[in-house]
C-alpha cells in the first residue's frame, strides 16, 4: 500500500462520516462501552475512533468485525448487490443475434411457378 493514501473526493468523505456515525449510534443503542466494542472486535480504542470518526484508513476487515460486534455484518452482504448500472452497461456490450433465413425461405415458392 502506498505511505499516502490518495485524496478523497468531498462526497466520498461524506459517506464515510455518515457510515461512522451510524457504526456510533449502533453502538450506542446496543449500550455498549468502547472498551467492550473494542475487546470483543480485537482492535484498539483508536481504531474505534477513527471508524467512527469515518477514516478512510480502516481496513475492510475492521470494520467487519465493528458490524459483527454490533450484529450488522450481514448488511455488509447488501453492497454492490443490485448492481444497475453495471448490467445495463453489460446488456449493450451483448452481441446483436440474427436468425438466418432457413433455406425453405431462401427458395422461390414452387407453387406459383406451377401454371
Amino acid at each position: 500500500m502506498p505511505a499516502k493514501q490518495p485524496p478523497l473526493y468531498p462526497g466520498q468523505k461524506r459517506v464515510l462520516a455518515a457510515l461512522g456515525e451510524r457504526l456510533r449510534l449502533a453502538r450506542l443503542r446496543r449500550k455498549l462501552t468502547i472498551e467492550v466494542t473494542c475487546q470483543r472486535a480485537g482492535i484498539s480504542r483508536m481504531t474505534l475512533f477513527r471508524a467512527e470518526a469515518g477514516s478512510p484508513a480502516i481496513a475492510l476487515g475492521t470494520l467487519l468485525r465493528i458490524l459483527a460486534v454490533l450484529g450488522l455484518e450481514s448488511d455488509l452482504d447488501a453492497l454492490a448487490r443490485d448492481d444497475k448500472a453495471g448490467r445495463l452497461l453489460q446488456d449493450q456490450a451483448l452481441p446483436v443475434r440474427r436468425r438466418r433465413r432457413s433455406a425453405r425461405a431462401q427458395a422461390p415458392n414452387l407453387k406459383e411457378r406451377a401454371p
